[in-house]
């Protein structure tokens, strides 16, 4: 199979959807801390049939059930480093026996799904956490999930330019393929920017030049603002574009619930914007998955 930066170069690329709706809407419990990192270890026959269910629908890359993985979420709840490093390993087996001819994506999520107190939404945890600090959190895992056969890493939810800086310099470290997405926010002035305030642009421009990213982009963000992310996107890093939008409901942390109508968006008019890599985040399930690949089609 031709590496997943051959196939950006030759056309779009369909990701999956929200791996932990589609387990929740499944019956499957993921309110934990752990989200659907738990089923790694207790069912991960659910979290197989989930990546088919996607795949089925038309996806091409599978995002591994990792994004709240990290050794020192496993850690809390009782799970030691041997076994947290086997579960990160299991998460990318999984998603190749649930959709064996497309990419795997190690999913990498922000410091802030760690705490599980919906700061990922925010970044407010860069004032206290450092560089060298988000570097050193992150490392384990990107190990893992390239060492265990992850085609890419998904680096996805970052909501602050200070965790793009520490990713970046880890994953050249590694000199894995890898994508940069933030979760951004369009502003009153129509200006789009990370969901700490810095300035879209100026934060996917930091991946200028740096050949181990093979796409930059948004993820968990409103559909309506996928078109403007895409353009700056696009400009300021001279990569493909990887857009994943949730459904356009909104999270409430504290309720742990969410709210507001649904729907993700004009697909072509992502496509023809010029995103390379297109999918969906939170909320967004095969059948939207079906939709999003019928408009690549």
């Amino acid at each position: 199979m031709t590496s997943l930066a051959a196939a950006l170069a030759a056309g779009p690329v369909v990701l999956d959807g929200g791996l932990s709706t589609e387990l929740e809407s499944r019956g499957h419990d993921v309110t934990s801390a752990l989200w659907s990192a738990r089923l790694l270890r207790d069912d991960p026959a659910a979290i197989v049939a989930a990546h088919a269910a996607f795949a089925a629908a038309g996806a091409q890359v599978s995002t591994t059930a990792s994004y709240q993985a990290t050794f020192p979420g496993f850690a809390a709840a009782g799970i030691d480093a041997d076994e947290a490093g086997a579960l990160l390993v299991r998460s990318v087996q999984l998603a190749r026996e649930g959709a064996p001819e497309g990419w795997v994506a190690g999913s990498v999520g922000p410091y802030g799904a760690y705490l599980a107190d919906g700061s990922e939404y925010t970044g407010d945890y860069v004032a206290d956490v450092s560089v060298a600090q988000l570097r050193e959190f992150h490392r384990p895992r990107l190990q893992v999930l390239a060492e265990a056969g992850a085609d890419v890493l998904a680096c996805e939810t970052l909501p602050a330019a200070a965790e793009v800086e520490a990713l970046l310099a880890e994953v050249t470290a590694l000199d894995v393929p890898a994508w940069i997405s933030v979760s951004a926010v369009t502003g009153p002035d129509g200006v789009a920017r990370t969901r700490r305030g810095e300035l879209l642009a100026d934060v996917l421009g930091m991946t200028r030049g740096i050949d181990q990213v093979v796409a930059v982009g948004v993820n968990c963000t409103d559909p309506g603002m996928v078109v403007p992310a895409v353009v700056w996107a696009r400009v300021s890093s001279g990569k493909p574009v990887v857009v994943y939008p949730n459904s356009g409901e909104t999270w409430d942390a504290g309720t742990r619930s969410w709210s507001g109508p649904a729907g993700v968006g004009d697909v072509s008019g992502w496509l023809a914007a010029g995103a390379r890599l297109v999918g969906g985040c939170c909320r967004v399930r095969p059948d939207d998955v079906r939709a999003i690949a019928d408009a690549v089609r």
